[in-house]
């Protein structure tokens, strides 16, 4: 069941990334260009995920758990240090650059688009390689 739920909620986000113009390089790079000729349309998007979200949020912890877990997995860490700051700037580099962040490329393989697919592999490349500097310079 879980995992049906899992496929439809995947479904359902990326219809979403496509309706919203977020596969679209053209309209990210749109929306990230503020001294240019700014999209803003993608503002949009983001507070419409914000107000469903939030009401969403509120209603689902009023439950003791989540319907298909034991329990709620929420983030502990509540603090801003050096590496959520770097790895904040990086992946805004990647994102500009790419015109793409990783929920949409990962949609847009669907396309079968040689671009997605580089960039996909590039995003993997990536999380592999700092997964490497992760356990050899900054777990020690």
């Amino acid at each position: 069941m879980k995992n049906v739920v899992a496929l439809l909620s995947g479904l359902i986000f990326a219809m979403g990334l496509g309706l919203s113009g977020m596969t679209r390089p053209d309209v990210v790079k749109g929306f990230l260009d503020i001294t240019g000729e700014w999209n803003w349309s993608l503002m949009g998007v983001m507070f419409g995920a914000i107000l469903v979200h939030s009401i969403a949020y509120q209603l689902i912890m009023k439950r003791k758990s989540p319907i298909l877990e034991k329990e709620f997995y929420l983030p502990t860490k509540t603090s801003v240090d050096s590496r959520l700051i770097i790895g904040s700037i990086i992946f805004g580099i990647g994102w500009g650059w790419g015109g793409i962040c990783p929920g949409p490329a990962i949609v847009n393989l669907a396309s079968g688009s040689a671009r997605a697919v580089i960039f996909v592999l590039f995003m993997l490349l990536g999380m592999k390689v700092f997964q490497w500097f992760d356990n050899k310079v900054l777990s020690k």
